[in-house]
């Protein structure tokens, strides 16, 4: 093998985006994934969890919560107060709907993916129908003060949970009125500061479980408006929650990083009465754990430190292998940093303008594995920054280093690059 020099590149500042919210295909095989700068990204579980799609953020469409329908038709909503659905082949946004209630925190659907729920600034729950090329509002549901937080459908599609700030409500879909109003702290006395519920899961048995402020998870029995249990999993807010499809499973997050896992398990061997269990804790996050989700056969989650991490549950293991392996995808699937061989230059991508560099070089030689001083440090020659709330797709650089180019989701752009002497310009074509 010929002598070659590596060039140790350690001035791309990329600061990763946070992972906000995800959303398991209901009885498919794709995880979707929004970031907090807007991007949704599209994981295969049957590739193993490869990322086969990516679609650009966007300045003004933030994604709170994201919904699979019928049709594998994917939504999301955010604090600009629009539903948006994805076109999953042209990778943009096909069609976006005011919500008419502000700002939306959370969206769910209905178990035959027919029918969405959205929680808005103003205290509504707003019903939409899924119809061919996009949603038609339906009707409200009764209103009420405080912002709804988190949403959850009874499996049976009769009822609809509500989470707010102190409290949580229970709705008739097919009435549109509120039956049932809890506070979730009613039995603690002398309480000075407000619990958020910031999760919420309506199970088939007509528990509603939620996770709170104060680092509780809690099973209720919402037609008695009774606490069944309750579990302090930690001392920070539990801040995501997600129920595995036989409601023998939860996965909850953290703010301090940490999830957990609760499972229903036989009080005694052999028993029929069984109880919830904190049963395993995981540190895999550095930061708040905004997004779980609960696969068939692996516990997901995200973070605000932008991993997404996927943890294979071992007892639905048929054997052992790679699908039982821990993944952790720390870094970006796309490429953001290309090279101009023959200029010695290097482009860098950011979500809103490009970087222009050029390498350091050195005269000295050495034997294997010396790291040699430079005779000229790495220089920025250019920032290029993009018009408009789009954000970068994907960018290049001539192998001359003449021509720099970038694409949004909807524009091409194309730069010629001149320097004359130590000087740089830039002009667009």
């Amino acid at each position: 093998m010929g002598e070659f020099e590596v060039h140790r590149v350690r001035f791309f500042g990329l600061v990763p985006a946070g992972v906000r919210c995800l959303a398991c295909q209901p009885r498919g095989a794709r995880l979707a994934l929004a970031r907090t700068d807007g991007a949704v990204e599209i994981y295969n579980f049957a590739a193993n969890y490869f990322q086969e799609k990516v679609i650009p953020g966007h300045e003004a469409r933030s994604v709170e919560a994201l919904c699979w329908t019928v049709g594998d038709r994917l939504f999301g909503a955010g604090l600009s107060g629009n539903i948006a659905e994805y076109d999953l082949a042209r990778l943009c946004v096909s069609c976006s709907v005011d919500g008419g209630g502000g700002a939306i925190w959370s969206m769910a659907a209905n178990s035959s993916g027919t029918q969405l729920a959205i929680g808005c600034e103003d205290g509504s729950v707003k019903l939409f129908q899924v119809v061919p090329g996009g949603i038609q509002f339906e009707r409200n549901l009764d209103r009420r003060k405080g912002r709804i937080l988190c949403l959850s459908w009874h499996p049976s599609d009769s009822h609809i949970a509500a989470g707010s700030i102190d409290i949580f409500r229970v709705f008739d879909v097919s009435s549109g009125h509120m039956v049932q109003t809890i506070m979730v702290n009613y039995h603690v006395q002398k309480v000075k500061h407000e619990c958020i519920v910031w999760s919420i899961a309506f199970l088939s048995s007509g528990t509603v479980v939620t996770s709170d402020s104060f680092g509780r998870v809690q099973f209720w029995d919402w037609e008695q408006g009774t606490l069944l249990e309750s579990h302090t999993v930690s001392t920070s807010a539990v801040l995501s929650l997600a129920v595995s499809e036989k409601e023998d499973s939860i996965i909850v997050g953290t703010s301090t990083g940490a999830t957990y896992q609760l499972q229903l398990l036989p009080v005694k061997v052999g028993s029929l009465e069984k109880r919830w269990v904190r049963t395993k804790p995981f540190q895999h996050h550095t930061h708040d754990v905004r997004a779980v989700a609960h696969s068939s056969t692996a516990l997901i989650s995200g973070g605000l430190d932008a991993q997404l991490v996927i943890r294979p549950l071992m007892e639905k293991m048929q054997r052992k292998g790679y699908d039982a392996v821990l993944r952790k995808f720390t870094f970006p699937h796309r490429r953001l940093v290309s090279c101009a061989r023959k200029a010695r230059l290097l482009l860098f991508q950011f979500s809103q303008h490009l970087e222009l560099w050029r390498l350091g070089s050195t005269e000295e030689t050495g034997k294997d594995g010396e790291v040699l001083p430079l005779c000229r440090m790495p220089e920025h020659l250019v920032q290029l920054k993009s018009k408009g709330p789009e954000h970068i797709y994907c960018s290049c650089v001539s192998p001359c280093g003449s021509w720099v180019s970038y694409c949004t989701a909807s524009r091409f752009h194309l730069y010629r690059v001149q320097q004359e002497g130590n000087s740089i310009s830039i002009k667009k074509v």
